[in-house]
């Protein structure tokens, strides 16, 4: 663990199920890691999927942390509450679940291996990552490029299938 808390900012999706209160429960589950302090969470927005067409839309959100865990730390406990909540990771990509938790920056961290991608490699091209993030985090910067999130925003397509459909939840004061 780091002896310093660090801002990270967490992506949360699903598809199946009852979408939203998945999402809560996720919120919910993160929250009550004593290492975690969640000290804001974006609106839930109802967006296209990505890849096959046939799956139904999904529901993300974005939250913000605090958090004296390792990247690889965070990472592990979002994967354990991705399977506590029924996500069987089979390494197919593109396809339906009941959530999808992924680290999307962690402070000015950098790092691409076969385990841990930070930044999300792909988080600067999808709008419904974008979207969510710039509501709570505008001007943190891309660790890679040093671009603005409201930045990035702009120049993402699909932010006009976006539709906003409410706040995530409350969650404990950090």
């Amino acid at each position: 663990m780091s002896s310093e808390p660090e801002t990270a900012y967490i992506a949360l999706g699903a598809n199946l199920g009852d979408r939203l209160a998945t999402l809560r429960e996720a919120l919910r589950r993160l929250a009550a890691y004593p290492e975690i302090a969640v000290f804001a969470a974006s609106s839930v927005y109802d967006t296209a999927p990505v890849g096959p067409p046939d799956q139904p839309r999904y529901l993300n959100a974005m939250v913000a942390v605090r958090t004296t865990l390792s990247p690889r730390q965070l990472l592990a406990a979002l994967l354990s509450i991705e399977r506590a909540l029924g996500r069987a990771r089979d390494g197919s990509r593109w396809t339906a679940r009941t959530i999808d938790l992924d680290l999307v920056l962690w402070g000015e961290f950098i790092e691409s291996s076969a385990d841990l991608a930070v930044p999300h490699p792909r988080f600067r091209e999808r709008a419904f990552v974008l979207l969510p993030l710039a509501e709570i985090a505008a001007d943190a910067r891309d660790p890679v490029t040093g671009e603005r999130v409201d930045s990035l925003l702009r120049a993402c397509p699909g932010r006009s299938d976006a539709v906003r459909v409410g706040p995530l939840g409350e969650f404990p004061a950090a």
